[in-house]
């Protein structure tokens, strides 16, 4: 076996090593969860609503603009469901109400849904095209407020 096949499967190995670690483990403390979640949250709000204000006529459309934050959007969809650790719900505004944890598997569902919905937003917005981008923004921001309905403090 070379050096470098050696380094290979070590390289191979750590990196599964380290995506099986679970979500818990990733934090010293629930609050580095909150902040984690907020962070990737916040990233994402902020992308999404740069397409909202092209989709809405609010700024001028921009194609490339849109298709750029779209791929932002899609890429901090994956992170922030590593940060909801169970006990780090609240009674706050904002805060994961505690069925994020009694209902797990509607919870990803819906995040899944939404990951599926803002991929097409992406797909719409790389099209160059403010119709098609229109028509995708729309189910997409309803993913986001279907999982703040169900799972968000008011």
């Amino acid at each position: 076996m070379s050096i470098r096949s050696i380094c290979a499967w070590a390289t191979t190995a750590f990196a599964l090593l380290a995506t099986a670690l679970p979500a818990a483990a990733q934090f010293q403390r629930p609050d580095d969860a909150v902040k984690y979640r907020k962070a990737a949250f916040t990233v994402m709000a902020t992308h999404f609503g740069r397409i909202g204000a092209m989709a809405n006529g609010r700024v001028p459309f921009d194609g490339a603009a849109a298709a750029a934050n779209a791929d932002i959007v899609v890429a901090m969809s994956r992170l922030p469901y590593a940060g909801f650790v169970e006990g780090t719900g609240g009674t706050d505004k904002g805060a994961p109400r505690a069925n994020v944890w009694s209902e797990r598997a509607k919870f990803d569902a819906s995040a899944k849904e939404m990951q599926d919905a803002v991929a097409k937003l992406a797909a719409a917005a790389r099209t160059n095209n403010l119709d098609q981008l229109k028509a995708a923004f729309g189910p997409a921001a309803g993913t986001c407020k279907s999982c703040h309905d169900d799972f968000r403090v008011p």
